[in-house]
């Protein structure tokens, strides 16, 4: 009985929120290894931005023009904070983004507050919504 139990916990599926974590997870590693399309891969089609005129290919414009501007990307990750809500979820964050010629140190840094809209696309999770503010 004990074997069974087991089997079936190492069977489960990750939670709804372990797997956004994982999808942020992934976009920040798509931006870091300069793979703007693995990003966007994640973003739902119908994605509205800080403004409701800033949509999917704005999104995917201003990932690409920061891919070619620096040689070198980091994405810091604050704590993650993640409100599920049915289908649906919200999640907060802090990001702290470096870029540069790939030196020693970053030549510019920013940190945002960024809170972003989720839907349940299947057995995926998609962002189609998104708020920035600049904090530094």
């Amino acid at each position: 009985m004990i074997l069974g139990l087991l089997l079936l916990a190492g069977c489960s599926r990750p939670s709804d929120e372990q797997r956004i974590r994982e999808t942020i997870t992934a976009m920040q590693q798509a931006m870091e290894n300069h793979e703007p399309r693995a990003f966007m891969a994640h973003v739902d089609d119908d994605f509205v931005g800080a403004e409701a005129s800033f949509d999917r290919n704005a999104l995917a414009n201003l990932l690409r023009a920061e891919v070619f501007r620096n040689d070198d990307l980091g994405v810091a990750l604050g704590p993650i904070d993640v409100e599920l809500q049915d289908n649906r979820a919200t999640v907060s964050l802090t990001a702290t983004f470096t870029g540069g010629s790939g030196g020693w140190l970053p030549e510019r840094g920013s940190i945002y507050s960024i809170t972003s809209s989720w839907k349940r696309k299947g057995s995926d999770w998609v962002c189609y919504g998104a708020k920035w503010e600049q904090k530094l």
